[in-house]
């Protein structure tokens, strides 16, 4: 995809593409418009190598076995509004399979 298409897409599915060393092919800052990311099962254990996507608000991150970086997404992801976890698996505190987090004022969490 060239740099001119990227700056156009607002939703990126990459569900079940796997990661190497926590870092996705293609997946860059180049992304400038996008607000939708799903990375459902590819594999993070961390998400500090995420690029900078500024307008991102929805992030999907199911499915996998993330243990650190979460600190990096308010300053990779300044207008994330959403992200979805697999709770167990990343926090251990609740025993829903699967939470979505709302990150706007007030902080909001609803099991799905």
């Amino acid at each position: 995809m060239h740099l001119k298409q990227r700056m156009h897409v607002r939703e990126l599915v990459l569900d079940n593409c796997r990661s190497n060393e926590g870092k996705i092919k293609g997946l860059s800052e180049e992304f400038v418009n996008l607000e939708f990311l799903s990375l459902i099962n590819v594999g993070l254990i961390s998400v500090s190598k995420l690029p900078k996507l500024g307008k991102l608000k929805k992030l999907e991150l199911s499915d996998n076995r993330i243990s650190d970086g979460l600190d990096v997404l308010a300053e990779k992801l300044p207008n994330l509004t959403h992200l979805n976890l697999n709770i167990p698996k990343v926090l251990k505190q609740r025993t829903t399979p699967h939470s979505t987090i709302s990150l706007s004022t007030p902080p909001l969490c609803i099991p799905v």
